[in-house]
């Protein structure tokens, strides 16, 4: 466990999507108003102590400085700490990461963990770009490697070696936008066949715009606190229990093996340890699918089945709301919807849900151990998060 116990006691998120009528800091605001609603009158944001905040992209896309004044500003947190977390796209674990270990360690009892992105205020290419320029300063600079590109070429080589099919990862689709279509916050909230993601527009082959999460604008907040305190704010908190976090090279040429990843077998094999459980004692998963493939290489990297097994597993049902481990029953990021840096918490406001039974129609019966797995770049970095239901 982390330390003398960490607990969450409270969790919002606002609606995702493209969120024209809201700026940034409305987003931001949106998700800790929504946060401090579902604490009710015991949740006061005065006893709210520090803040981590997870954005990745504000300094490309507002082409300002970012840090945690800019949440500090419109939540009039001052004179507060607040600190800023980026680390790709699982920032947003990381952020509730070392969130936690700040209240285990006893310098804070009550903490705010929010994430947050506006990525659609320019055109999807300029957001593509705006990444590629973070790695621009290296001398093989690699023009035109899109995100797609990158885990297609896990897709070409597991379709190679006849692990998946492409209607394997289509029915990853298919799955996730069903869920997501009983989920309000969600973007895409529209039923697809296997037809039309087979049909779809294609991005880099063999992934299609339906094998792809859509770039999005949104925000998610947590409030995290000594466990011994937890009772203070509510009734039925949830333990966060466990944390791993691993790196691995980001680089295509560098990589030994492609069709698995490292970093988040790592990374989960530290947070199972910690926890003191087993792949088998999760009862739902929030699982990085920024692709249709991204989603089949973590069911094997999380020990959710045996290797090369991901298509036969998922198959058979066992990823669905009913099945064995349901897996993105909030849609995940193909449906939900992927502002970078409020992915990680919205994840982990999905398991705070689902345990305490607030889950609605896409309420997983029974949960009461929940995972989280936020993977950055192609596999470059992975945080995993577990809560248990108190």
């Amino acid at each position: 466990m982390i330390g003398p116990g960490v607990s969450i006691v409270a969790a919002g998120m606002v609606r995702f999507g493209e969120r024209f009528d809201a700026g940034y800091e409305d987003l931001a605001v949106g998700a800790w108003r929504a946060a401090l609603a579902s604490g009710g009158d015991r949740l006061d944001g005065e006893r709210v102590e520090a803040a981590w905040l997870s954005t990745a992209l504000g300094g490309l896309i507002r082409r300002e400085a970012v840090t945690g004044a800019s949440l500090a500003d419109p939540l009039r947190f001052y004179p507060r700490p607040v600190t800023r977390i980026e680390n790709a796209c699982a920032g947003g674990s990381d952020a509730v990461r070392n969130a936690a270990f700040a209240v285990a360690s006893g310098v804070y009892d009550v903490v705010l963990v929010l994430g947050v992105e506006k990525m659609r205020d320019v055109p999807t290419r300029a957001s593509l770009i705006a990444q590629r320029g973070t790695m621009s300063h290296l001398w093989w600079h690699p023009r035109g490697a899109t995100s797609p590109y990158l885990f297609a070429q896990h897709a070409t080589v597991m379709m190679d070696e006849g692990l998946i099919t492409r209607e394997d990862m289509a029915l990853v689709s298919v799955k996730n936008h069903d869920h997501g279509a009983l989920n309000p916050n969600a973007f895409m909230r529209k039923p697809v066949t296997v037809e039309q993601v087979l049909a779809s527009a294609p991005v880099c082959e063999p992934l299609s715009v339906l094998d792809c999460c859509p770039t999005t604008d949104g925000a998610a907040a947590v409030v995290l606190c000594r466990s011994d305190l937890a009772q203070q704010f509510t009734d039925a908190p949830v333990e966060l229990v466990a944390t791993g976090l691993a790196t691995d090279t980001m680089y295509s040429h560098t990589k030994p093996v492609f069709g698995r990843q490292p970093a988040p077998t790592r990374a989960a094999a530290d947070a199972y340890r910690m926890a003191g459980i087993d792949p088998g004692d999760v009862d739902v998963a929030e699982l990085h699918d920024c692709f249709t493939v991204a989603e089949l290489l973590a069911y094997e990297d999380l020990g959710f089945c045996e290797r090369g097994k991901a298509a036969a597993w998922l198959r058979a049902g066992n990823a669905a709301i009913g099945g064995a481990l349901p897996c993105n029953p909030s849609g995940g990021l193909l449906s939900k919807g992927h502002p970078i840096g409020a992915t990680g918490v919205a994840q982990l406001c999905e398991i705070f849900w689902q345990l305490r039974g607030e889950a609605a129609d896409r309420q997983v019966d029974g949960a009461r151990i929940g995972l989280t797995h936020n993977v950055g770049g192609n596999g470059q970095v992975c945080c995993v998060n577990i809560a248990r239901r108190s």
